[in-house]
C-alpha cells in the first residue's frame, strides 16, 4: 500500500462539475447542495460504487433530498455542552475533542453537517485551547479524538496532540474516531501505525456501514492497526437503503469480526437537517437486533442506541426479552420466541439484622 496517501486524496471528486459528470447528475443541483455541505469522494471509495443509488453511492453522492425540510442543525445539542470551541463535555469523565474539520469523503448523513468541512467552525487554533481545557479538568480520564476525521491530520500534527494528552496525568484512555480505513485505507501506513503504538492505551473506533466496504485494502489497513495492539471497534449508522436489512447488517457484523473489529454501536440515525431520507423507524432497528441476538456470535452483537435529541446522551434500546418480573420469578423470551422462567432469590430480612463477624471490615479496609 502506497505511503503517499495524500496523492490519492488529491485525486478526489471535489467540484460539483466533477461529481455531476461522473454520476450523470444535474450540475446546478449539485452546486446548490454543495453550498450547504461539502462534497468529496475519494477515488478508492468511488470505485466501490457498482450502480447509481446502491448502498455505497447513497452514502457519499449528493441527493436533492438534502435540500428538503426536516431535522435540525444540532440535534444532539453538542454546542450547548461546548465550553471551548474544540471540546464537547457531556459525560462526567470523558470529552469529545474535535481536532479536524476535514474528512476524506463527506457522509451525506453526517450529524455535524453544521460544522464539518468548515475551517471557521473547527479551527486548528482551537486544538491548544482544547488541550488546556482537558489539562485543567482532572475529572477527565477519557478523551475521544474526533472531527471531521483526525487522520486527515499529518502524522506530526496528530502525534503532537497524542503526546500533549499523554503528558496530562489524569488522562488514562485515548480514543480516535475515524472513517479512514473505509474511505482511504491508504492512510493507514506503517509509519502512522508505528507512531500510534507509542501512545497506548489507545483505542480506535472505525465506521463501516455495509459489507461491501470491507475490501482487501480495508482489511489490510485494519490488520495493521490490530497488529500494533490497538483495539478496534465499529460504529454503524442505521440508514435507509444502505443497511436497513437484517441479512445485510448481520453480514456486516460477521465480516467485521474477520478483520478483528468488534461491533460497538448501531446508531439510530440522528434527526439532522437534510438527512430525513436516511432515517428508518426505531422498530426497524429492533428487528435487526432480534436478527442478531442468538442467531450469530455474541461478539457480533453491538449496542443499538439512540443518541437522545437535545443532549441526553446515548440510550440503549433493546427488544423485549424480559416479559415479566415479580418477587418470585422473571419471565424471559429467548431469541426463538420460547418462554422461560427464572426463579428469583428469596431475600431473608432476618439475615440482614444479624451482625456479621467482619462488621468492622469497612473501617479496616480502605475503599477505592
Amino acid at each position: 500500500m502506497s505511503e503517499d496517501w495524500q496523492q490519492e486524496l488529491r485525486g478526489s471528486l471535489r467540484r460539483p462539475e466533477q461529481v455531476a459528470l461522473r454520476f450523470g447528475l444535474n450540475v446546478d443541483l449539485v452546486r446548490q447542495i454543495a453550498r450547504f455541505f461539502r462534497v468529496q469522494i475519494t477515488p478508492y471509495y468511488a470505485s466501490l460504487i457498482r450502480a447509481k443509488g446502491d448502498p455505497i453511492y447513497r452514502q457519499v453522492v449528493p441527493d436533492p433530498a438534502e435540500l428538503s425540510d426536516g431535522g435540525v442543525l444540532d440535534p444532539l445539542a453538542e454546542d450547548e455542552d461546548s465550553p471551548v470551541a474544540s471540546i464537547v463535555h457531556r459525560y462526567p469523565d470523558r470529552v469529545l475533542f474535535l481536532v479536524s474539520h476535514c474528512c476524506a469523503s463527506y457522509c451525506r448523513f453526517c450529524t455535524r453537517k453544521r460544522k464539518v468541512g468548515d475551517p471557521s467552525k473547527i479551527h486548528p487554533k482551537s486544538i491548544e485551547n482544547g488541550i488546556e481545557y482537558i489539562r485543567h479538568h482532572p475529572e477527565i480520564r477519557d478523551v475521544i479524538i474526533s472531527g471531521g476525521d483526525p487522520l486527515m491530520l499529518g502524522d506530526r500534527k496528530l502525534e503532537f496532540i497524542l503526546h500533549s494528552l499523554r503528558q496530562i496525568p489524569h488522562v488514562e484512555i485515548l480514543r480516535i474516531g475515524t472513517r479512514m480505513p473505509c474511505f482511504l485505507p491508504q492512510r493507514i501506513t506503517k509509519r502512522l501505525v508505528n507512531m500510534l503504538r507509542r501512545y497506548h492505551p489507545l483505542y480506535i473506533n472505525v465506521h463501516f456501514n455495509h459489507p461491501d466496504e470491507i475490501t482487501p485494502q480495508a482489511a489490510r489497513a485494519l490488520n495493521l492497526l490490530a497488529d500494533a495492539g490497538i483495539p478496534l471497534g465499529n460504529q454503524t449508522v442505521l440508514l435507509r437503503g444502505v443497511n436497513d436489512d437484517p441479512y445485510v447488517m448481520r453480514h456486516l457484523m460477521q465480516k467485521l469480526l474477520t478483520v478483528r473489529v468488534r461491533p460497538y454501536y448501531i446508531y439510530q440515525a440522528d434527526y439532522v437537517k437534510g438527512t430525513e431520507h436516511f432515517r428508518t423507524t426505531v422498530e426497524k432497528g429492533l428487528e435487526i437486533m432480534e436478527s442478531l441476538r442468538g442467531w450469530t456470535s455474541g461478539l457480533a452483537v453491538p449496542y443499538f442506541v439512540i443518541d437522545a435529541p437535545g443532549g441526553g446522551g446515548k440510550i440503549p434500546v433493546l427488544p423485549r426479552y424480559v416479559q415479566e418480573i415479580t418477587a418470585e420469578k422473571v419471565v424471559l423470551r429467548n431469541y426463538q420466541g420460547e418462554v422461560f422462567v427464572y426463579p428469583q432469590v428469596k431475600e431473608d430480612k432476618k439475615k440482614e439484622e444479624v451482625e456479621l463477624p467482619c462488621a468492622d471490615l469497612e473501617a479496616r479496609v480502605p475503599l477505592r
